[in-house]
């Protein structure tokens, strides 16, 4: 990876794999060490452990493998059996990409995911260069908050037109607040021309969530929202190799108060799916499930980035459900950005699913007609629902 500084950084692949390889063992019984050697063996077909002894022997037969036609993306997604993959774009990708796989003739179902974060967040850097980009790509002239609204809205309707069925927001708070139309004309122009404060880059963050709600009621595009993580939290890596490389930290949530004003406004408008995942877990039996139990807007999305994990989802079933119900989750979704990694993932949910299921037999609470259905619905027929696939 490439030092903002200019230092020095290892170049040779082969001795970056050995590092790695030296180092394996210390990823025993965590999701990536569990995760990485899934795929090495059913992905890759390769029989020996990862280690400092076999790192050369494995990185020759994956890079052998990697050339062979059978593993190429499109052929491992067919042999995933994937009926749906969704990436993440930015409000100004052109979807150019997307354009081409359709224009392809593959019949391989790749959608594009509205992400606005990078010009609705005023404090990210380069934001003033991002709405250029903006107005550039929709088309509308963003010199005004009415203007941005507009850009907002015509975007979503191409990512919509280019099979996009939901949005991604993320938020260190799960803080909703609506402004008025004067304050958030007024602090769009403050930061037009770079003179928004912490405190007008806090509130308008937080009043675009409910108007991206106010959107998805509109356009009817699923509402995905991320709380809970401190980006950037470590100075040292941030200061040599730029924001957004890893070191983001759990913080606690809050979301009774903070979600008051958006699911007092929207939460039982039925056109409304707003899915929740948070890095606090101590919110789920206290907040969440009860949350999503009472509005019809609102579901919850799986256990997500630090606890995507065996014990993180025995702890989210044995949290969630009993309040909540399985049917106001949404299953499994994987946000993995290692491709080859995905069937290991999904395993990992049917496996904990299907225990926990089996536990609920055992004490007699549902019976084997209800533990199937629900493990059925668990792996797969939620999240289809709930992203809005069922209908393909």
């Amino acid at each position: 990876m490439p030092r903002t500084d200019g230092g020095p950084v290892e170049q040779d692949h082969r001795r970056i794999w050995r590092t790695f390889a030296d180092h394996f063992y210390l990823f025993r019984s965590t999701p990536t060490g569990i995760s990485l050697a899934q795929e090495l063996h059913q992905v890759f077909g390769i029989e020996e452990k990862l280690g400092g002894s076999t790192a050369q022997a494995i990185y020759d037969e994956l890079e052998a493998k990697l050339a062979m036609p059978e593993y190429h993306p499109r052929a491992l997604f067919e042999r995933f059996n994937i009926e749906v993959l969704c990436t993440t774009d930015a409000a100004t990708d052109t979807l150019q990409a997307h354009q081409a796989v359709r224009d392809s003739g593959w019949e391989g179902d790749v959608r594009p995911t509205f992400r606005p974060d990078a010009v609705v967040n005023l404090p990210t850097p380069g934001w003033r260069a991002n709405i250029d980009k903006l107005s550039e790509v929709s088309g509308i002239t963003v010199d005004s908050y009415a203007r941005f609204i507009r850009a907002l809205e015509q975007r979503r309707a191409l990512f919509k037109s280019m099979g996009a069925t939901a949005t991604d927001h993320a938020a260190q708070s799960a803080c909703t607040v609506e402004l008025s139309l004067s304050e958030a004309e007024a602090t769009f122009e403050r930061a037009l021309r770079g003179q928004a404060t912490p405190a007008d880059a806090d509130r308008f963050t937080v009043h675009m969530i409910m108007e991206s709600a106010r959107m998805s009621i509109e356009d009817s595009l699923v509402m995905q929202f991320h709380v809970g993580s401190v980006h950037n939290y470590s100075s040292y890596v941030l200061d040599r190799f730029g924001p957004d490389k890893g070191c983001d930290i759990p913080e606690h949530s809050e979301f009774t108060h903070n979600l008051w004003p958006l699911l007092n406004r929207h939460g039982y408008d039925s056109r409304l799916t707003l899915i929740l995942f948070n890095l606090d877990e101590t919110t789920y039996s206290r907040e969440l499930a009860p949350l999503a139990g009472h509005y019809p807007a609102t579901k919850l999305g799986p256990p997500w980035w630090f606890h995507d994990s065996i014990n993180g989802m025995r702890r989210y079933f044995d949290q969630i459900v009993e309040t909540a119900g399985l049917y106001n989750t949404v299953g499994f979704n994987d946000d993995t950005r290692a491709f080859p990694a995905i069937p290991a993932r999904h395993d990992v949910w049917r496996r904990m699913a299907s225990n926990w299921l089996a536990g609920l037999v055992v004490h007699g609470i549902i019976d084997m007609d209800d533990a199937h259905k629900m493990a059925l619905d668990a792996s797969y027929g939620l999240a289809k629902r709930a992203y809005k696939f069922d209908d393909r």
